[in-house]
């Protein structure tokens, strides 16, 4: 590939391709790179090979058969998913949840964006040749996924959240489990720093890699750990406060230079915050109902469905015909895991969506790989991806 460069002279460019089939590009991204040795003088992203249609299946059924699918945009924090679209339909049917199922959303949400965390330092650590990390993150995420079966019944895509509430409740011991995980957080999250803090290569490969100003950032419409990382300190759960997240005590967690290692480095610090919250959550959670008591919104309890027959015909109606929202168009967002993760909901009186339309936060962070990794080694770009936090679920829905 030959081209000029800005004095006109000519330069002998190689044009590789890294993906879908590229480990660290996880078989759903691909970039084209134009390459002046190593160094990469031009990049273009592409997605689109993983299809998940999310947002055309979201028409099929009702309001309440959307949550299943919620699970699949972040895989790695599945709950997070459910949490945010839930809270996003409430909101446009003028509904309040109970003050436990408010409690218990922010524990499950809170652990959902420590397991995810863990799996976005976990595989960055690997794409850069560290295996022992993975490995201590890991053992952590298997046990909260245990507690995650015994909870919801499922170890990943959980579909806990309904609208109107939760699932169902707690186990007995559920407290203790959370505090058990928690402690083995704590020390996962010690081993790593032990491991990273001062590792020479690891700073090497990561310290002034891939950095951005907060206002390129804010032009790119980034948010999350990777805004936060350039030292913004944009949170939603502070800056537009939900379930009560104004009343607990913890910070926000920002970088200073917004390269690698600070979006790594947030992310190990917004855990530590999310186990201060999680601790304070268990300590308010007082017994209570966790589902409204809207037969019109919240499929009856199946006990009194065999027993009753209002009940019974509730199940039916909101089975078959689901909720009935007012003809509409609303907007609601919160803070996921990797920023925020808005939902466009469009009624048209039916039982089900007219259009439901997604805003993932890491689409605005692909969107601006090409502005990170151009001027940079071909390793750097590894680091970069990584660091970013795409999953390509939410990216390509």
């Amino acid at each position: 590939m030959k081209v000029l460069d800005k004095n006109g002279e000519n330069l002998n460019l190689m044009a590789l391709n890294f993906g879908p089939s590229h480990n660290a590009t996880h078989g759903c991204l691909r970039y084209l790179a134009a390459l002046d040795g190593e160094t990469i003088v031009a990049s273009v992203g592409e997605i689109g090979y993983l299809h998940r249609g999310f947002e055309k299946m979201a028409e099929q059924g009702t309001w309440q058969m959307v949550l299943p699918y919620t699970d699949r945009l972040n895989y790695c924090s599945a709950i997070l998913n459910n949490v945010g679209y839930a809270k996003a339909v409430e909101k446009m049917l003028g509904v309040e949840i109970p003050e436990r199922a408010k409690v218990l959303r922010v524990i499950v949400s809170e652990l959902s964006r420590i397991f995810d965390h863990f799996v976005c330092v976990a595989a960055a650590c690997v794409d850069l040749g560290a295996l022992t990390n993975f490995w201590y993150f890991f053992d952590s995420r298997e046990e909260g996924l245990v507690l995650w079966e015994k909870l919801t019944g499922a170890r990943l895509t959980n579909s806990y959240a309904r609208i109107g509430g939760l699932y169902r409740d707690t186990y007995s011991g559920f407290e203790e489990d959370v505090e058990k995980l928690l402690k083995m957080c704590e020390e996962s999250l010690r081993d790593v720093h032990k491991i990273l803090d001062c590792n020479r290569i690891f700073l090497d490969r990561t310290s002034g890699i891939g950095a951005i100003s907060p206002e390129r950032a804010l032009a790119w419409g980034w948010t999350g750990p990777c805004l936060r990382a350039t030292g913004a300190a944009f949170d939603l759960r502070k800056d537009e406060p939900y379930y009560d997240y104004e009343t607990y005590d913890w910070e926000v967690v920002t970088g200073t230079k917004g390269d690698v290692y600070d979006r790594l480095m947030v992310r190990l610090g917004e855990s530590e915050e999310s186990i201060k919250i999680i601790r304070q959550a268990i300590r308010r959670l007082q017994p209570g109902p966790i589902n409204i008591d809207n037969p019109k919104i919240r499929v009856p309890e199946r006990e009194r469905v065999y027993q009753d027959m209002e009940a019974l015909i509730g199940n039916f109606k909101t089975v078959a015909e689901g909720i009935r929202i007012p003809a509409g168009e609303f907007y609601d967002s919160s803070e996921a895991a990797n920023g925020e993760l808005g939902f466009t909901l469009i009624s048209s009186g039916a039982g089900k969506p007219w259009r439901i339309k997604v805003r993932p936060p890491c689409f605005t962070q692909f969107a601006a790989f090409h502005e990170l990794v151009e001027g940079g080694q071909i390793a750097d770009s590894i680091a970069v991806l990584s660091s970013i936090n795409i999953i390509a679920g939410e990216l390509d829905r």
